[in-house]
C-alpha cells in the first residue's frame, strides 16, 4: 500500500529543489533510506547532500539507514540539511 505524505524542504534542500514543500506518494511500510531515494528520484539534484541530510518523520530524527517506517497519510517527513556554523 501506498500513502502520501507531505515533504518539507529546508535550508540547502529547499534552494536544490526549489520547493518549500510537496506531497508525494510513497510506500506506507518503507525504510528511511528506500525513502530517501524515491525522494531523489523525483529532485535528482538532492542526490548532493546525500550523505549530510537528516530525516525528520512526525517531528523525530531519523538517520539515513534500514529503520523501517510506517506512515500514515498525511504524515510530514522533513528533509534537514546540516546547519552549517561560522
Amino acid at each position: 500500500m501506498s500513502c502520501q505524505v507531505t515533504v518539507l524542504y529546508f535550508a540547502r534542500s529547499a534552494e536544490l529543489v526549489g520547493l518549500r514543500s510537496e506531497s508525494v506518494c510513497v510506500p506506507q511500510r518503507i525504510s528511511s533510506l528506500q525513502l530517501w531515494e524515491e525522494i531523489v528520484k523525483i529532485h535528482p539534484r538532492l542526490a548532493a547532500i546525500r550523505d549530510q541530510v537528516v530525516f525528520a518523520v512526525r517531528q523525530e530524527y531519523v538517520l539515513l539507514g534500514d529503520q523501517l517506517l510506517v506512515l500514515q497519510p498525511g504524515d510530514e517527513v522533513a528533509i534537514i540539511p546540516p546547519i552549517s556554523g561560522g
